[in-house]
């Protein structure tokens, strides 16, 4: 049986470039021969985009904090087992954008969901399973926010990114203070550097593991 691949994650608010670095994280893997997917959360399975749908759409009856809360790790529980776990077993990479740091921060730091019952679900969905790096996407709210609101011009928001700017606050610094307590496993990158840049940081994370060459 193939050695089980790894699990990276990329996290950080709205307007970071998660989804710029993923794509070129992946595309530096395929370049280096490293067998892997791409995912998101919440999503990656067609359930779990199903579920994800619900969780980011705008709709007229509001949708509580603790609901948003089990959808997300219903969605989690869905990918883990049919995506995640059956490609780490065969030896294959797990790219994800977004993953659990990003429930802590957004519903935990942004929401104000106790971090208690976070924790609960976590183990329950997860069991032992966490990622080998989260790589740390930061930058000033409004910074990334004014990059986030050009790239969605003409675009309907999603329920997040209807949030004011003092929810971000909030994500950021729940974000932040992961990283300080997990400092082994999450990589704080800064994200107001060019895109080559930091995509060359990225890949200094995995060269210094031994991950690559």
């Amino acid at each position: 049986m193939s050695a089980a691949g790894k699990f990276v994650t990329m996290e950080g608010i709205e307007g970071v470039g998660k989804s710029t670095q993923v794509a070129r994280l992946s595309a530096a893997l395929q370049g280096k021969g490293v067998a892997h997917v791409v995912t998101r959360e919440p999503g990656g399975t067609a359930l779990a985009e199903t579920i994800r749908d619900v969780v980011l759409s705008a709709r007229d009856e509001a949708l509580p904090a603790t609901a948003e809360l089990l959808l997300m790790f219903a969605a989690r529980a869905v990918h883990i087992k049919n995506l995640v776990e059956p490609n780490l077993r065969a030896g294959r990479w797990v790219i994800c954008d977004r993953f659990t740091d990003a429930t802590y921060a957004y519903q935990g730091g942004g929401r104000g969901v106790p971090i208690e019952q976070i924790r609960e679900l976590e183990a329950m969905v997860q069991g032992a399973l966490r990622p080998d790096l989260t790589v740390l996407l930061d930058a000033p709210v409004a910074n990334a926010l004014a990059r986030a609101r050009t790239r969605n011009a003409g675009a309907v928001e999603d329920r997040f990114e209807r949030e004011k700017s003092e929810f971000f606050v909030r994500v950021r610094a729940a974000y932040l203070a992961r990283a300080a307590a997990d400092p082994a496993r999450i990589a704080v990158v800064d994200a107001t550097r060019a895109v080559d840049e930091i995509g060359a940081s990225i890949l200094g994370l995995l060269g210094a593991r031994a991950w690559i060459s």
